[in-house]
Parts: C-alpha cells; sequence; structure tokens
C-alpha cells in the first residue's frame, strides 16, 4: 500500500511526534518488513521490525525524499538490523522460518502471481524452496517480490550494482524453475 499524495503529511506530522502518523506509517510498511526479514531468515522478525522502526524514529528527522526513497530508506535500515543480527548469532546456524506464508506479509497490492504461487505452497515448502537459493538470491527474491521494490531501489539496499541485482535475480530464478521441473 501506498499513502500517495497523503504521504507529505503523514511524514510532516510524524516528524512532529503525532502517534496516529506514526500508526499510518507503521501500517504501511510494517508487514512488508516483517515478510521481509522473515524470509531473510530472520530469528525474530517481529523483534528485528520493532527494531527497525525504533531507527527509523531515531533518524527521521533526517530523511530527506519522497515516499519511495522513504521506502527504500526504511528496507536499507531492516537489511542492516538483519547484518547485525547475524552477526550477533554468528555461531549459530539460521533458518528460514516456517510458521507463515511469505504472502501473508507482502503489500495487498503487490498481489501478483508470484505471491499467489508462494500463497498456495505449505509454509515448509516456502521455506525449502528458499534453503535451496544462496543468500544473496534470497535476498533479492524476497525485496522484489515481497518488498514490491524496483531493481535501482533493491541495489541501493543491498549495496549493489543493478547489473549485479539482475543477474541474482535470474540466477535465483533459474533455481527455483530447475527445482521445480525435479518436483514435477
Amino acid at each position: 500500500m501506498t499513502l500517495g499524495t497523503s504521504f507529505e503529511p503523514v511524514l510532516a506530522a510524524a516528524r512532529q511526534g503525532e502517534s496516529w502518523a506514526w500508526a499510518v506509517l507503521y501500517r504501511d510498511l510494517a508487514g512488508t518488513i516483517q515478510g521481509y526479514l522473515a524470509g531473510r531468515g530472520s530469528r525474530d522478525a517481529e523483534d528485528a521490525t520493532a527494531e527497525t522502526f525504533l531507527h527509523v524514529a531515531r533518524g527521521l528527522h533526517a530523511f530527506a525524499g519522497n515516499e519511495s526513497s522513504f521506502r527504500s530508506w526504511v528496507f536499507v535500515i531492516a537489511h542492516r538490523r538483519l547484518v547485525d543480527e547475524r552477526r550477533e548469532h554468528a555461531r549459530r546456524p539460521v533458518e528460514v522460518p516456517v510458521g507463515a506464508s511469505v504472502g501473508e506479509f507482502g503489500r495487498a497490492s503487490a498481489r501478483g502471481a508470484d505471491l499467489d504461487a508462494l500463497d498456495a505452497m505449505s509454509p515448509e515448502q516456502v521455506a525449502g524452496t528458499l534453503r535451496g537459493l544462496t543468500d544473496d538470491q534470497r535476498e533479492v527474491l524476497m525485496l522484489r517480490i515481497v518488498g514490491d521494490f524496483s531493481v535501482a531501489d533493491t541495489a541501493r539496499i543491498v549495496g549493489k550494482s543493478e547489473g549485479a541485482v539482475k543477474v541474482t535475480q535470474h540466477r535465483a530464478i533459474e533455481t527455483l524453475r530447475r527445482t521445480f521441473r525435479r518436483e514435477a
């Protein structure tokens, strides 16, 4: 869901500390952020989402840009929280959680064949399929499909070139195709 023309007034109110404005921003992005973090193997995606929004609150005064830039900025923060979590738990393996489908976290406006296909799979199938990808492939697919980010925004979030994102996405899709052909 995007806020469109109401984004600027909501952002201004959030900067003034208006709780209703924070609720709007949180409702708009929290599910997508949590889905991204869960799909990337966060040990506690709900906690990591809350931590992301704490950092958003701390840095909101310094943010400048439009709604698209804001979404990218929030995902960069979420990505950094995930990196921090992984550093903290570096000695223990991270498993992709299997408690919920990826689609339930996605934005309703981002519905498409990709999310419908994921929703048709059991949580165990989604987790197993994602485990078959590299970390970079999982991250790019989660940002592109669940986060509904453009190639340019995804590249900015993960700190890679647009070409590298395209190649990673292509390889991930090819890996998934091979996996589905073997299972069919």
